[in-house]
């Protein structure tokens, strides 16, 4: 057995679907209501990646998004900012240039991202661009086709050499969940994406597949939990993919905390939420009132 399938074989998370489904379930019966407070949704607020990626993005629609960022600081000096504008790597200057919220980091979706479907020097030269322009956080593809082949080496190889053409930012590998559909693919794909240095596990792309599931998430930490407990490693946990209510953002909140624990969410340096409809749902929640400020 070679180590790539080694390390599957040595993962003890569940790959029944149903004992997922049902931990899920079980997670959020007993803990949902109490997560209902305003702090967390502060704290889930902070914890977003405000997103555009659109195609018809350009230099100045950026330029405004961004803006709104550094006016929320000014309009709401009570409240924390988000955590990361996320953007195509072309407009990582732009945000760099605009970006007055010294707080807020820059993300880049990047190695040809949302299909990740390119010759390996194409992706690690994206990757190094956006990080030449100022991006903190970069967000990559796992290698869907070469996984589905069972080509591990393939996909572990690949990898790390995106992981380190991030350099010193921030690596968020994307499993792409609704593509991998089951419980054991998930949890394969996460385990070869922690042994390859990924610095997050994100959901989805919200592009081409089913975005996020409960389900996924809770795999997803289970197996991030079982690697910090091998390796005293902390990886974070990126839900991304159609989150776009209050009521959404809790329940993923409270699967992470169940599962990995309260250093986890506690600040944004290890839970994100990939967003651009939640921001403004998730303001009006604390604020009391309907907003359409981003």
């Amino acid at each position: 057995m070679d180590k790539y399938n080694q390390a599957i074989a040595d993962c003890g998370v569940t790959t029944d679907d149903a004992v997922v489904a049902a931990k899920v379930n079980e997670i959020l019966e007993k803990h949902l209501e109490e997560n209902r407070r305003p702090e967390v949704l502060r704290q889930c607020f902070n914890s977003i990646d405000l997103t555009t990626l659109k195609t018809t993005d350009s230099q100045r629609s950026v330029a405004d998004f961004v803006e709104r960022v550094n006016a929320f600081e000014h309009e709401h000096p009570d409240l924390p900012p988000v955590a990361a504008i996320c953007v195509y790597p072309n407009f990582v200057p732009i945000v760099r240039t605009v970006l007055d919220v010294s707080e807020v980091d820059i993300a880049a979706v990047a190695g040809c991202f949302p299909s990740a479907q390119s010759f390996i020097e194409v992706k690690v030269a994206e990757i190094g661009l956006a990080v030449e322009a100022g991006a903190d956080e970069i967000d990559v593809v796992l290698p869907l086709g070469d996984f589905f082949d069972k080509d591990y080496e393939e996909v572990c190889d690949q990898l790390t050499e995106m992981k380190h053409s991030c350099r010193e930012a921030i690596c968020k590998v994307i499993l792409e969940t609704g593509a991998l559909k089951t419980a054991e693919n998930i949890r394969n794909a996460s385990v070869l994406a922690l042994y390859s240095g990924a610095d997050f596990l994100k959901t989805s792309t919200g592009k081409e597949n089913p975005g996020a599931s409960l389900e996924a998430a809770y795999i997803m930490c289970e197996c991030i939990r079982e690697y910090y407990e091998k390796t005293g490693r902390m990886v974070g946990f990126k839900v991304a993919g159609g989150v776009a209510t209050t009521e959404e953002a809790l329940k993923y909140y409270t699967v992470v905390r169940e599962v990995l624990g309260e250093k986890w969410v506690q600040t944004n340096e290890y839970f994100r939420i990939g967003a651009s409809r939640l921001a403004n749902n998730l303001l009006g929640d604390i604020l009391g009132t309907e907003t359409k400020f981003f």
